[in-house]
């Protein structure tokens, strides 16, 4: 029986190929363990929240959950898809299903997130005001708008479907296809990823200085707003922007690797949610004592997660007002 001996750069070039593999499925499998179950809590929260007497901030992030849990009940299709060696296996509608699902729910996380940083600063820089003329209307009306304009623009996937090769999930494309795409990706950077971004930035600069400099706020407080932002501006940074970053260049062969990060917002927004809800953090510590129940709970992650959570059991209505807004 004769056998022809596979080239050395071919069986690097496969390998290499089965490592980029592997580490988009360990990506998508974290992400997945990692964030489903704390978005479900979160959910739970901000839905029993909703259905009573719903500030802006709780829609808001009522909706940002809704969009995690969306990419994270897809997220499972991604992962068949890098077990085949990115080729799809499922049945063809399910292809731009799942795109679209996860483009927009990544989209729509920036636009809430900025939101969110928007409510943060108004309430700091004018407490009164914004008080007074808030209303959980605006924040319906926002959401709509935001999961609109970000469905709207993710729809792309539908229209950029490769009829021609049904091996590939939104992979590629012809030389027709690039020339709507190519706009259209640059437009999505500027749009839903920049502005959001600078947005973003200047809320939260402008929420840190006046914190740092307010003498009646407790420094346990304004080290905790302080870290809120720099972790939002973080996810920003870390999860948002290397995938907008490559809509720029023609089509990198880095795409797909920048992608990666972006799925990891939907593990990093639960804590975001767990600083700025208390009933997220009464949700948490409720949860963690029923664990306790049958399991010894580390003392660690006692200290990590509940200290200020059992504080809170014993706060004052004011006081879980403050906590809330920062």
């Amino acid at each position: 029986m004769n056998t022809t001996p596979i080239p050395l750069h071919m069986c690097a070039q496969q390998m290499a190929i089965s490592l980029h593999d592997t580490l988009v499925l360990a990506v998508y499998i974290f992400a997945f363990l990692a964030g489903l179950p704390a978005n479900l809590l979160a959910f739970y929260t901000f839905l029993g929240k909703v259905r009573k007497k719903p500030t802006p901030i709780d829609i808001l992030l009522f909706n940002l959950t809704v969009s995690d849990v969306i990419l994270l009940l897809f997220l499972p299709f991604k992962m068949v898809e890098a077990a085949s060696g990115m080729a799809w296996p499922l049945p063809a509608f399910l292809c731009p299903l799942t795109g679209f699902c996860y483009y927009s729910s990544i989209y729509i996380s920036t636009l809430f997130l900025t939101a969110i940083s928007v409510e943060r600063y108004l309430g700091v820089a004018y407490p009164i005001k914004y008080k007074l003329n808030r209303r959980p209307a605006y924040a319906v009306a926002a959401s709509f708008f935001f999961w609109l304009l970000a469905c709207s623009h993710c729809s792309i996937v539908y229209i950029m479907s490769n009829s021609s090769n049904n091996s590939n999930c939104y992979e590629e494309f012809t030389d027709n296809q690039l020339d709507v795409l190519l706009p259209v990706r640059l437009e999505l950077c500027i749009t839903l990823f920049l502005l959001p971004f600078l947005i973003s930035f200047f809320c939260y600069v402008n929420l840190i200085r006046i914190l740092t400099s307010a003498p009646n706020f407790q420094a346990h407080r304004k080290q905790r707003a302080v870290g809120l932002a720099v972790v939002t501006l973080l996810n920003f940074a870390i999860c948002f922007a290397p995938y907008n970053i490559s809509h720029i260049w023609e089509n990198p062969e880095w795409r797909d690797q920048a992608l990666l990060p972006s799925t990891f917002n939907a593990s990093l927004d639960p804590i975001i949610f767990y600083f700025s809800s208390s009933a997220v953090q009464r949700s948490c510590w409720d949860f963690l004592t029923r664990i306790e129940r049958i399991y010894v709970l580390p003392s660690l992650i006692r200290k990590l997660f509940c200290r200020d959570t059992e504080t809170l059991g014993r706060a004052g209505p004011q006081e879980l007002v403050t906590c809330s807004l920062l």
